[in-house]
């Protein structure tokens, strides 16, 4: 077995290494300070631009599409590594190389369902980050982990639809560089084929009707380096029934296809959370002494290193194995190791960022570290595109599958 990077791959690794440590590192505390003197928390700070356009002019830009029309052209493979360094610095890395979701999810459905006035209007903006975009499922009404619950209305009248129904964490949505939703709501409530019920629509943001009501905090934070996530009520919203991706009843293939790639970006990121995580572990256990000796002499927090760096080598091979299976055999034939890394990586990686906050002390907890607010994301990731009890269902009737 090889289990080497291609040329390109360590080519792409070195030249987004250097610019983590030339221009995102620096550019965290700076994003911090510029943001506290917006007019509105929501607002981009001028340095997360000035990133973007040096991705852009390096070349680090939509990494994450493997079409070479719109993207990079890169594998699952290929981009695994180069998502696992971005991960380092969530709040700003993906979106300096456009790669953070929920665009990257919904330049994805658009690139593979969209019809060619759709992606000349909202595809190319997204590509060229003029623009942000947000993906309304979650309801707060239902369990929306199983997605056939909801209870959104999509109806037909003549030659437009007619939406009526309210989401919540709906991410991004609180930017005011968000212009497009895409709405996923049920079309035939009452068919026969709870799978076939589910359209999904593009409803521009400032469509009458459309109610961004509030932002949703997730542990205190609102995110802002996200676009934040909304609250948001559609009242009897009206589109051109141009606005339908793909067919109608087409909503539940098309999430799924939607939250594979999603599934495995996130996991390849949370990595990267974890590297960051030891890397500061290791840090200030060399920096701190405690009852006589340096914190790096003390059992306790040489296991906690020791054992973070196995589970994080254990993830990444398995996340690396997942990536090179959506490559060969496609998504559907590696359900099983999508659905396996889904469950295995954010569980492991708040583990290990909750040790490192216990090794900070009070430091922490605070906001002179980025753990905290980093654990709050990797955290949600045990939520975000199916909770973990969902994946594991799902992967336990097919292991046993096999024996009936």
């Amino acid at each position: 077995m090889d289990f080497a990077f291609d040329a390109r791959t360590e080519e792409m690794r070195a030249k987004l290494l250097a610019f983590m440590d030339e221009y995102v590192y620096p550019a965290e505390p700076v994003a911090e300070e510029q943001r506290a003197a917006l007019a509105s928390p929501w607002d981009t700070p001028a340095v997360v631009e000035e990133l973007k356009a040096e991705a852009r002019r390096q070349g680090l830009w939509n990494l994450f599409l493997p079409d070479t029309e719109y993207g990079a052209g890169l594998t699952n493979l290929q981009y695994a590594p180069l998502a696992e360094i971005t991960g380092r610095s969530p709040h700003l890395a993906p979106t300096a190389t456009n790669c953070a979701a929920p665009d990257t999810g919904n330049m994805e459905v658009l690139a593979q369902f969209g019809d060619e006035a759709q992606k000349k209007q909202w595809l190319e903006p997204l590509l060229a980050g003029e623009i942000r975009s947000a993906f309304a499922m979650t309801e707060p009404e239902v369990a929306s982990s199983d997605a056939t619950n909801i209870t959104t209305l999509i109806e037909r009248d003549g030659d437009e639809y007619v939406i009526t129904g309210r989401k919540w964490y709906i991410s991004g949505a609180m930017s005011p560089d968000c212009q497009i939703f895409i709405v996923m709501g049920k079309t035939d409530p009452d068919g026969a084929d709870i799978r076939r019920q589910q359209s999904m629509v593009l409803v521009p943001r400032d469509t009458p009707g459309v109610t961004v009501r509030r932002a949703m905090r997730v542990f205190g934070y609102e995110d802002h380096s996200h676009g934040g996530h909304a609250e948001v009520v559609f009242d009897r919203v009206r589109v051109p029934v141009t606005n339908l991706i793909g067919e109608e009843g087409g909503g539940f293939a098309i999430a799924q296809a939607r939250l594979g790639p999603g599934r495995i970006h996130h996991c390849m990121r949370l990595i990267g959370m974890a590297e960051r995580a030891i890397e500061l572990m290791c840090r200030r256990a060399i920096s701190r002494t405690a009852f006589g000796k340096p914190l790096a002499q003390q059992g306790v927090v040489q296991n906690w290193i020791a054992d973070a760096r196995v589970t994080v080598e254990q993830l990444r091979l398995l996340v690396l194995k997942t990536a090179w299976l959506m490559d060969t055999v496609g998504n559907r034939g590696a359900h099983t190791e999508i659905q396996a890394i889904k469950i295995a990586t954010p569980r492991a990686v708040v583990d290990i960022l909750d040790r490192a906050i216990q090794l900070h002390g009070a430091g922490g907890v605070s906001q002179d570290f980025p753990l905290a607010e980093v654990y709050a994301a990797a955290r949600t990731l045990m939520l975000a595109d199916g909770p973990d009890e969902v994946h594991q269902r799902s992967l336990a009737r097919r292991e046993l599958k096999k024996y009936l």
